[in-house]
């Protein structure tokens, strides 16, 4: 994951392994991933490892509730050809256990918590619309760190710097998730 994202940092276009669900194993085919101004890396361990989460300039976390997930959970893998008894034994022997384990705790790392997740249109109006003020160069260049003390964020890397997720270009992947966390 870390070598992926920093190719595309570089400017490089990677290729990206697909996962099947129904399997759970990894597909042949790849889904290309082209370098962008914004970049939207997503996943329910994003935040876990530190080096991958160093490099993200705005974190989001979208909190949902465990009923909401459990249900969409329900719905996806019934879909998918499983046994209702199956999916909500996997969920909680496994699933749930294994969230408030890893995920939840890395909700600390957010710099946005974004209640109630895709019902939350407040907040994903202001992400939208930060994400059109990078995009449209209304963003200025933060450093990190000021004389105060105080850590700021910053939009684009500096002269020389790496390990940003904006990158030049003015090209945006964005992709819907194939799972509904």
């Amino acid at each position: 994951m870390y070598q992926t994202l920093t190719r595309i940092l570089e400017g490089q276009i990677v290729d990206v392994p697909m996962y099947d669900f129904v399997t759970h194993s990894r597909l042949p085919e790849t889904t290309t991933v082209y370098p962008a101004d914004v970049l939207l890396f997503e996943g329910i361990l994003a935040f876990y490892n530190q080096e991958i989460r160093d490099m993200f300039h705005l974190k989001l976390f979208v909190d949902t509730d465990s009923d909401v997930r459990l249900s969409r959970r329900v719905l996806r893998d019934m879909k998918r050809g499983r046994e209702l008894e199956q999916i909500l034994t996997q969920y909680t022997t496994f699933v749930k256990p294994a969230f408030e384990e890893f995920s939840l705790p890395t909700k600390k790392y957010a710099d946005v918590i974004i209640p109630r997740g895709v019902d939350n249109m407040v907040a994903i109006n202001l992400i939208v619309q930060h994400i059109q003020d990078i995009l449209n160069g209304d963003i200025c260049k933060w450093q990190r760190g000021s004389a105060n003390g105080r850590s700021q964020k910053r939009s684009f890397p500096g002269p020389g710097e790496t390990g940003a997720v904006l990158v030049p270009g003015k090209r945006t992947h964005l992709e819907s998730s194939s799972r509904p966390h």
